[in-house]
C-alpha cells in the first residue's frame, strides 16, 4: 500500500495521511462492525443493572407473582 503524507504548514499542524478509498472502506465496515448488535444489547442491559431496572431472580412462579404483587402495590401507593 502507497502512503502520501501532507506537509503539516499545509495541514495547519494535523498529520493528514491518503489512503486509497477502497481500503478506506474497509476502514470504515470494521470500525462499525466492532459494536454488533450482541454488544449493543449488552451494553443496553448492563446500563439496566446499574440502573436497578431489573428484578431478581425467582425460584418459583409462585416467588415471582409475589414480587409482582408487591411491586403493584407500590406503585399504586403514588396514585
Amino acid at each position: 500500500m502507497n502512503t502520501v503524507t501532507t506537509p503539516r504548514d499545509i495541514t495547519h499542524g494535523e498529520e493528514l495521511v491518503v489512503i486509497p478509498r477502497k481500503e478506506y472502506e474497509t476502514f470504515l465496515r470494521t470500525e462499525k462492525q466492532k459494536k454488533s448488535p450482541t454488544d449493543l444489547a449488552i451494553e443496553e442491559g448492563l446500563r439496566d443493572i446499574r440502573a436497578g431496572r431489573v428484578s431478581p431472580t425467582f425460584h418459583s412462579a409462585k416467588e415471582a407473582i409475589q414480587y409482582l404483587h408487591h411491586q403493584a402495590k407500590k406503585l399504586n401507593q403514588f396514585e
